[in-house]
């Protein structure tokens, strides 16, 4: 067996090398053994594993995984830049109508004298590297956010600053977690390796800004408490079934809230569609969007 060292990338041979993980540490147990520390590539998790489970990728296999992924976050952009369009479009057309019935432009209504304001976003993240495919894909998406790496056991004592510094529509806290090996407690807030950080940090920020309409809030990362996180004041959280979620989950759900319109109000069904890991991952409760047209534009 090849040396395994942080900054490998590896696969779990007892779970069939579904995931690849890059080694984060190696920590050595009670028994003498070398256990190495796992954050996933692609899936928001952290678990563990002895070393004679793990197996080093070579570069060609850890490329194809990687393209694999890019193909599936290129899709769901595809996706949701499509259907932003015909939403984009049905909504200029009211505005216009509108806008004629009212007689208060000096100039005829046209969707070049509109402008769009989406909700703005703060991004919690526990994970630098995905903090930063977070905030590319965000880019790509033309949706305001402002991202600030946290470690999870802190973003429950920074999220009020943070808050209050920058203002946001929709607060994501996100990062790692994972279901511990040895206890199986579901309800229990202790069997999960971060949710009790995230339920925490939920609770400081409803304590400054507590109502949904005004603050949309996702959290949670792979496997995570849904029930407590929603108990706490999560408007969407996961994961219901305890799966693992995409890197990009939490980007794609404040998306459609973000670019919807202040009007309408949104199923979850609705929003969850755009995700990647689908409503075993990510669940949540209705909400209003948080678009708002502008008019005029200006030349400037």
């Amino acid at each position: 067996m090849d040396q395994i060292k942080p900054g490998d990338i590896v696969a779990r041979k007892s779970y069939g090398k579904d995931i690849f993980f890059k080694v984060k540490a190696l920590t050595i147990t009670d028994k003498g053994t070398t256990t190495a520390i796992l954050r996933g590539l692609d899936v928001r998790l952290v678990a563990d594993a002895p070393l004679d489970d793990l197996e080093l990728q070579p570069a060609e296999e850890v490329l194809r995984y990687r393209h694999d992924d890019i193909q599936r976050h290129n899709l769901c952009i595809r996706r949701i830049l499509q259907r932003r369009a015909v939403e984009k479009e049905a909504l200029f057309t009211r505005s216009e109508e509108a806008t004629a019935r009212e007689k208060s432009a000096d100039r005829q209504a046209t969707p070049e004298n509109f402008f769009e304001v989406p909700g703005r976003v703060l991004h919690l993240d526990g994970d630098e590297e995905y903090l930063d495919k977070c905030l590319h894909a965000y880019e790509q998406l033309k949706l305001p956010a402002h991202g600030v790496y946290v470690p999870e056991e802190q973003q429950a004592n920074k999220v009020k600053d943070l808050l209050q510094e920058y203002t946001p529509d929709i607060l994501v806290l996100t990062g790692h977690d994972g279901l511990l090996r040895e206890r199986s407690n579901f309800s229990d807030l202790d069997s999960y390796r971060h949710s009790k950080h995230f339920v925490a940090a939920v609770k400081a920020a409803r304590a400054l800004r507590p109502g949904h309409d005004d603050l949309v809030i996702f959290a949670g990362a792979c496997q995570s408490h849904y029930e407590a996180l929603l108990k706490a004041g999560a408007t969407f959280a996961s994961s219901p079934l305890r799966v693992l979620i995409h890197a990009y989950d939490p980007v794609f759900v404040v998306e459609r809230v973000a670019y919807t319109s202040i009007e309408k109000t949104l199923a979850p069904a609705d929003i969850i569609k755009d995700t990647i890991t689908g409503n075993e991952g990510v669940g949540g409760v209705e909400i209003k969007g948080k678009l708002r047209l502008g008019y005029p534009s200006s030349p400037y």
